[in-house]
């Protein structure tokens, strides 16, 4: 008797170790569940963050202009190791960054003659016209020449000329030119001029043709004289396409058509001035899209072509609010940042679409009239007074604020502002669309017409099963439909895109026929077993009721998708994607919700219904038979006692398949287009956030905004899913406590 006690203690004692260890490991590996969502969650913060920071400036140098003349030109190369400045004295200047002895180049005036106007081509072609007192122009530009003596970087300035010629004649009277403007691209410049002081405007255009027998290119020239202009020019502009001249006069920007030099006309008047206040400059975005108008009360005004009842016009789209009077604005080479300076010395660096204040910075409080930043745009040259200061710029994520991630922008050529995901384009300076509304509305859309094809079916499946289905027709049932869950989702989203889009496109009618006849079977069935004999229901045929139905369902399903060609023919005209297109109105894309609730709810149906069915049939017998008991039938029994002790599992199991369809990503990838829309039309497709990062990752570059804001989309496909997944826990909580006194 001694040695059975002793061998029972040493079992219990057995036991309680190995319940110990056991409760060790399932805590251990709770933590390191939970460790490893916070890690996620702090590696995506970390790599999102730097997203949302400001711009920063660092002096690089200082140094004093060599000469007194007044600058045409301010610039920095690529690489930062050099400032330069073209002046009115006719000479080009250098100044080393990083220190040494500044140069001084002659830029081509001819000896004896003085320039007396001058102009600046858009900043990503870097080129400066100086008008003469002879009537000639002079075009030129800096060119930087890279070699590597004994391996050493050695940058050396110099000089380019891009015209065919340095010095073109303009004026054939030989006057000076008083007023320029001009662009030039490889196919044409254009300049608009004045020569004597009351003389008119002049457009004067060098276009290039090609012997088509030598390839040989000449140069021919046109010569139009402009319509009157206000006689107080203070800037002109011209677009680089060189079809809209843009001329601020008597504090308004008049715009002109010069497509055509034959038919130049006066498109508009913008009224840019703000009350009280006088324009003092006027540029063009990256782009020239947009017009930007600084006003001496610290305003500057963004302005792009919409269409109007009266045609494309420039119409004022939003406001930037400096707070001190301008005196100098500059744009970036290809992005959409601008900089201003004003009388006070003080600078501030602003991006329009993202409407965001990136930087303000206060120098000596002399007022800053030159600015120009580095063709990377990690540089930027000013100068205030006698003082050329050189800047290093950290404004790697200008395009990214709240407003622009969550809030309608109105884009450059758009109608209206709008919700927008384009983050790529062939363009250098394409605009940058990062909205990610499309891509959450995309992903809600997903699943929620997932989640009407899944819930009904597994939550009424899993009820059935659990609660009326014998015994062995469930041990068939539910070991087959959890086995769904096994099948990759890229070959369902395979088939969906390859093989069930097209198929419900070729047969809509019946598709949708399908949807409603299938049920409505089942009912009829359901309603003609009732009404059999007791003895066949009662019988061993009873148990496989459920079997007996798929026949029936497929002949039923065959049926109606072989009668969808006439539903097409008589109610669609033969035509049921015309029809939908055009008799009502509904755009129709081969790859859709549709298709996408169809597969993914597939896809979903196995993880409700054996959480659902597991949760019903886990409900206490002795429920169930006190119930019956006391006179309730089976569907008051279900209804009134095992639905409500169910619900926290049946409430969890429709949670995690939502959970499941809104990070699915190969289905609706390959299913659904991936057209970043914003419609609930259910014959549309969508993108949502998973399928974004999985299409747009490889090609994006690492550490740029593209690649953290793909972060951030991660970032909130995780929050999604952890709010619902919190939101989920405490309602099934809370239906537990009211549920658990039954």
């Amino acid at each position: 008797m001694e040695v059975a006690s002793a061998d029972r203690f040493k079992g219990s004692q057995r036991r309680r170790i190995k319940d110990k260890l056991a409760e060790l490991g399932i805590t251990i590996g709770g933590i390191m569940v939970l460790v490893a969502l916070i890690l996620i969650f702090v590696y995506l913060l970390y790599v999102v963050a730097p997203t949302f920071r400001g711009a920063s400036i660092e002096s690089r140098a200082e140094m004093a202009p060599l000469s007194q003349a007044q600058t045409v030109k301010l610039g920095l190369d690529e690489a930062n190791t050099w400032a330069y400045r073209f002046a009115t004295d006719g000479n080009a200047e250098y100044y080393p960054v990083e220190g040494g002895e500044a140069l001084r180049l002659p830029l081509g005036v001819p000896e004896g003659h003085q320039v007396t106007s001058h102009a600046l081509s858009q900043p990503a072609s870097a080129t400066a016209a100086l008008g003469l007192d002879n009537g000639q122009v002079l075009v030129v530009k800096s060119q930087f020449d890279i070699s590597y003596p004994n391996d050493i970087r050695t940058i050396v300035p110099g000089l380019s000329y891009p015209l065919y010629e340095p010095l073109l004649a303009l004026d054939p009277d030989g006057d000076a030119i008083k007023a320029l403007a001009f662009e030039l691209n490889d196919d044409a410049t254009t300049f608009v001029w004045a020569g004597a002081d009351d003389a008119q405007m002049v457009l004067t255009r060098m276009a290039s043709e090609v012997d088509f027998l030598s390839d040989e290119i000449t140069w021919v020239r046109s010569d139009v004289t402009l319509p009157r202009l206000p006689a107080s020019v203070e800037e002109l502009l011209i677009s680089p396409d060189q079809r809209q001249l843009f001329v601020l006069a008597n504090n308004e920007v008049s715009v002109w058509d010069i497509r055509n030099t034959n038919a130049i006309k006066q498109s508009q008047v913008i009224a840019a001035a703000e009350p009280n206040a006088r324009i003092t400059d006027i540029a063009l975005l990256a782009g020239a899209s947009s017009l930007m108008v600084a006003n001496d009360n610290g305003v500057v005004s963004q302005w792009f072509t919409v269409n109007t009842p009266e045609g494309r016009q420039f119409t004022r789209i939003r406001d930037f609010d400096h707070g001190a009077p301008i005196t100098a604005l500059t744009t970036e080479y290809f992005r959409k940042t601008f900089a201003v300076g004003d009388s006070n010395g003080g600078l501030a660096l602003y991006y329009t679409t993202s409407q965001k204040a990136l930087l303000s910075a206060e120098f000596d409080g002399e007022r800053l009239h030159d600015a120009a930043f580095s063709p990377r745009s990690n540089g930027l040259v000013l100068q205030s007074g006698d003082t050329i200061r050189v800047f290093e710029v950290d404004n790697p994520h200008p395009e990214v604020s709240f407003s622009a991630l969550w809030q309608k922008v109105w884009y450059e050529g758009y109608p209206e502002p709008a919700h927008v995901w384009q983050s790529t384009s062939g363009s250098d300076d394409f605009e940058a669309k990062l909205g990610l509304m499309p891509l959450a509305f995309g992903t809600l859309k997903a699943a929620l017409y997932a989640m009407l094809f899944a819930v009904p079916l597994a939550i009424a499946g899993a009820i059935y099963t659990a609660y009326f289905m014998s015994s062995r027709v469930r041990g068939f049932v539910k070991p087959t439909v959890e086995i769904m869950e096994a099948l990759p989702t890229v070959i369902l989203g395979f088939l969906a895109g390859l093989w069930l889009a097209p198929l419900v496109e070729a047969n809509l009618p019946g598709v949708v026929l399908l949807l409603l006849a299938l049920p409505l079977t089942m009912l009829l069935a359901a309603l003609a077993w009732h009404a059999l004999p007791d003895s066949i229901r009662n019988s061993h045929w009873g148990d496989y009721r459920e079997l007996m139905l798929v026949p029936l369902l497929l002949l039923v399903g065959w049926g109606v998708m072989a009668s969808s060609p006439y539903l097409e023919l008589y109610l669609m005209g033969g035509d049921a994607r015309g029809f939908v297109t055009n008799t009502l109105g509904i755009t129709f894309d081969q790859r859709n919700a549709l298709v996408v609730g169809l597969a993914m709810g597939f896809a979903v149906i196995p993880t409700i219904f054996s959480i659902a069915e597991d949760a019903v049939f886990s409900v206490p017998r002795h429920l169930v038979n006190g119930s019956l008991a006391l006179g309730a039938t089976q569907w008051q029994t279900l209804t009134r006692v095992v639905l409500l002790t169910a619900s926290p599992g049946i409430f969890s199991a429709v949670m995690m398949g939502f959970g499941r369809a809104v990070g699915e990503t190969m289905i609706v990838l390959m299913a659904t287009g991936n057209t970043p829309l914003m419609e609930w039309n259910i014959f549309q497709g969508m993108r949502t956030l998973a399928a974004n990062i999985a299409v747009e990752m490889p090609e994006s570059a690492i550490d740029s905004t593209h690649y953290r804001v793909l972060f951030l989309t991660a970032f909130v496909l995780f929050i999604f899913t952890f709010v619902f997944n919190t939101l989920a826990e405490y309602v099934r909580q809370r239906l537990r406590e009211k549920y658990s006194t039954l």
